[in-house]
């Protein structure tokens, strides 16, 4: 079988995902399935996986959906908890006198909010919390997901406290290649790299969220206050990229996301206070009335019928900043607590006498954290069982229906990767699409560098599984051309975190949260847009700088 071959092949799933999703809008409960069986069937027919194999990875595909429904759960408990409560009306209180204006509430909550749990969490953790946390703000619900899954781009290189550099990368890379103090330097200069990169293109995102959001959920006349509003974004966007930058060069890997988002809160909060580069003019959304049907999902928060905004906003914000301080706690490696978390560990080694095993560590996960923060609003918030007992059936009804898609999203992403436990030892179907596009490319590699990790992170879901996949294999296309090794994996990691925004188990997680599964095409036509402008002016620079500078 040709490499040309083993590309067709491979990109055959991923192309029919995106026809079925984009082209013909069928929802993702009929498309997951079919390209499920297609992969299972490329799998066992043309990379001789044996049926055990496609089962196995299937099985260890369910342990990582449990993952997922778990947080999806976790962040819809919350916010319905916070709903019944009254907590929701007083947060939405509190946005109004910060400001009315839904542009700079995206940059707050969206953007800076988002980029905070990304680095503290990660694994999809702030599109789940951002998005029905705008819901209940009044946000439409496809709004609502666009804007959080462009939250999951400039700070996910750094996100879960460094994960993506420091397994992904590290991990991707062999120790024959690479190894000892000579490592950690390598990752050390992957990291600046990458938050160069992402200071000079991230800084635009909190703009593209205004753009996107203004431009198709806003009456046409008001189409110019897309851009009145474009000198406090941008300033918003360098408030969290220039000390994520600093904090990445002079620090690491670790904590670039979460100071750069803390200094980016405090410093936008000051603007906003003194009005500084905000408009004169303010923008909403139309009036409910005129949103089209595909704007609003099966889950509506209406606080105003619950309790009034009397609660004091401090209590009600208390169990957010509780989950993004245990996020923090449980992932600093010193601490000894989050090791303590994975100690309880399900696992299923060897799975059917495969070479494949799967694990579960229930208590690390965010949904515990999420879970935990629901039993402290109950207390401090003073609820009553029958509330608690309501938000637990509603939630629990919205993550059953991501699990059918999911189900189904997360096995075929696992055939794909073990497809290279086959018998006549071809690389896996995304090494071999990777091969096969870097004999066609040659010098002008850096361009497409970040696309390779774009497309690992949409396949899998996780820039730190891209890494996992990529890292080793961009070495070695750097050392082929005589290029820094440590810059090339950094535009892989930096094109694998914009993936993110294009993920379909993302996609597909954020929608459970407001309610919006079946609209996934529409979605990802949306946050496509961002996509394709991070994979190319990253691209750009890879160019400019690998050969110019």
């Amino acid at each position: 079988m040709s490499l040309a071959f083993q590309a067709l092949l491979a990109i055959s799933p991923i192309f029919l995902a995106m026809l079925l999703l984009i082209g013909f809008k069928v929802s993702a409960r009929i498309t997951m399935p079919i390209v499920f069986l297609l992969t299972a069937f490329i799998g066992l027919f043309y990379w001789d996986l044996s049926f055990l194999q496609i089962v196995a990875s299937s099985i260890k595909g369910l342990f990582i959906t449990f993952d997922i429904l778990y947080i999806i759960f976790g962040a819809i408990l919350l916010l319905n908890v916070l709903k019944y409560s009254g907590a929701l009306s007083s947060i939405r209180y509190n946005f109004t006198t910060i400001s009315s204006d839904r542009r700079v509430q995206i940059i707050m909550i969206a953007w800076l909010f988002g980029s905070l749990l990304e680095g503290a969490a990660g694994f999809g953790t702030p599109a789940a919390i951002v998005a029905p946390l705008l819901l209940a703000l009044g946000f439409p619900a496809l709004a609502s997901i666009v804007v959080g899954l462009m939250a999951q781009s400039t700070a996910v290189t750094f996100g879960a406290i460094g994960t993506p550099i420091l397994v992904g990368v590290s991990g991707g890379i062999s120790e024959s290649i690479i190894s000892g103090p000579e490592k950690l330097i390598f990752l050390q200069e992957v990291t600046s790299y990458a938050s160069i990169l992402h200071a000079i293109v991230g800084t635009l995102i909190p703009s593209f969220m205004v753009v996107i959001t203004v431009w198709f959920f806003g009456d046409k006349k008001d189409r110019r206050k897309a851009f009145t509003i474009l000198p406090f974004a941008i300033f918003s966007g360098m408030a969290f990229t220039i000390p994520y930058m600093i904090t990445a060069i002079i620090i690491g890997p670790e904590l670039p996301s979460i100071v750069g988002a803390f200094i980016g809160l405090a410093i936008v909060n000051i603007a906003i206070k003194y009005k500084f580069l905000l408009p004169k003019d303010t923008w909403d959304f139309p009036e409910k009335s005129l949103w089209s049907k595909s704007w609003s999902g099966e889950l509506e928060v209406k606080t105003e019928e619950i309790a009034g905004s009397s609660m004091n906003i401090i209590k009600a914000w208390m169990p957010y900043v509780f989950v993004v301080i245990l996020l923090i706690i449980s992932r600093q490696q010193s601490l000894g607590i989050g090791t303590f978390l994975k100690s309880v560990k399900f696992e299923w080694a060897n799975i059917l006498g495969t070479a494949i095993t799967a694990s579960t560590s229930p208590l690390y996960l965010p949904g515990t954290i999420l879970i935990l923060a629901v039993l402290l609003t109950f207390f401090i918030q003073k609820m009553s069982f029958s509330n608690i007992k309501l938000a637990v059936k509603e939630s629990f009804k919205v993550s059953l229906l991501a699990g059918l898609v999911l189900g189904f999203t997360v096995p075929l992403v696992q055939i794909y990767i073990n497809s290279g436990l086959n018998t006549q030892g071809i690389s896996s179907m995304p090494m071999a699409l990777a091969e096969w596009t870097s004999s066609k490319l040659g010098s002008i590699w850096p361009m497409f560098a970040p696309v390779i990790g774009a497309t690992g992170a949409f396949i899998a879901g996780s820039n730190t599984v891209s890494n996992l996949m990529f890292s080793e294999f961009q070495y070695n296309i750097a050392t082929q051309l005589n290029l820094p090794n440590s810059f090339i994996v950094a535009l892989q990691a930096v094109g694998a975190a914009a993936g993110n925004m294009i993920a379909i188990h993302n996609i597909v997680a954020a929608s459970a949260t407001v309610g919006m599964i079946g609209k996934e095409g529409v979605i990802l036509r949306k946050t496509v847009i961002p996509t394709l402008y991070y994979l190319l002016i990253t691209g750009l620079l890879g160019l400019l700088i690998a050969y110019l500078l």
